[in-house]
């Protein structure tokens, strides 16, 4: 077992915890580090971890193996350097960075001390992606043409102000969470983004926001996209490629549709995974094995890359240039 300790221990904190604790077959969680620890105390209690403020001695200590970094992205450099500095192997949430300069630090951070380094994209583990991107990867749909993708999850409705509803730490309304999934998903099935053209539509601002994001994408490959994402609506996931030789969508986390030019579509339901847990499982055999983890460095420097452009666009209402 990898004893590793989870920084922050809000929703998505732990969430890791409940992925890992009793259920991995790699990770268990031996420490916790929150800024408000009579607010998770209890879930500490129960979890079976020891529960402390502090950062730099929670990585220090020799028995954790492994670090969880559910952070604010802004602090997301500065950690992963300090506990690669330890020779540690570290998990960051997304967005790596805000900045593809920052996110650059980070990789270089890592690859300097030649730890393990994961990204949290798990919605690249739905069972209706995984599938897609096997599609994609074996040219079943051909070239590929353009891609579209939604992603709303709610936000408004569960997140309670905070600084996920700081736009120093948020920008881009549903961009910065909902949308960066889609982002890596367009990344992950037709290579990096090389200009886009982003927009938000706001009818209340936060706490409790009322707004729309949406992008025009162009991919290296001469490929098109279009995302969006609305912060205060249900769940829901789509991800739609198409190609020369015909399109495939992804709904929700199980169910793919593949249409071939001339054919009828063709709908399949997969079981269900915890997306989360099979990335956490992931980065653990990375870990013990030395497998390569399955989100690149180079595309975790991409989605970056159009992740800033598509806050530059929306802050100067001009098409932006991919950097990188």
């Amino acid at each position: 077992m990898i004893d590793a300790a989870v920084i922050g221990l809000g929703r998505w904190g732990k969430g890791i915890v409940d992925s890992v604790q009793g259920k991995s077959r790699r990770f268990r969680i031996i420490r916790g580090v929150s800024k408000e620890p009579e607010l998770v105390r209890d879930f500490a209690a129960a979890k079976g971890f020891e529960l402390s403020t502090d950062f730099e001695q929670a990585i220090a200590d020799p028995r954790v193996q492994a670090v969880f970094l559910a952070t604010p992205h802004s602090l997301h450099l500065q950690q992963i350097e300090k506990v690669a500095a330890l020779g540690k192997p570290v998990w960051s949430e997304k967005p790596l960075a805000l900045t593809r300069r920052d996110a650059e630090r980070a990789i270089a951070a890592v690859t300097k001390a030649k730890v393990p380094f994961a990204l949290g994209n798990n919605k690249r583990c739905f069972s209706s992606m995984r599938e897609l991107k096997r599609v994609v990867a074996e040219g079943a749909l051909g070239d590929i043409l353009h891609v579209e993708g939604h992603f709303s999850n709610e936000h408004s409705t569960r997140v309670k102000g905070g600084w996920r509803d700081d736009p120093r730490e948020s920008p881009g309304g549903g961009m910065t969470g909902a949308g960066l999934h889609v982002l890596d998903a367009f990344v992950n099935l037709a290579g990096p983004i090389a200009r886009v053209d982003a927009r938000v539509f706001s009818r209340k601002a936060p706490p409790d926001p009322r707004d729309a994001a949406a992008a025009l994408v162009t991919f290296r490959s001469g490929a098109t996209g279009v995302m969006a994402t609305v912060r205060a609506a249900p769940m829901f996931w789509r991800i739609h490629v198409f190609g020369t030789a015909g399109s495939a969508e992804a709904r929700e986390e199980t169910t793919l549709t593949v249409a071939k030019i001339g054919g009828a579509p063709q709908t399949r339901t997969y079981p269900a995974v915890d997306s989360l847990g099979v990335l956490i499982e992931a980065f653990g055999e990375t870990i013990e094995t030395g497998k390569p983890f399955p989100v690149t460095s180079a595309e975790m420097l991409d989605v970056v890359g159009a992740f800033e452009a598509v806050i530059r666009s929306i802050e100067s209402g001009e098409p932006v240039a991919v950097q990188g």
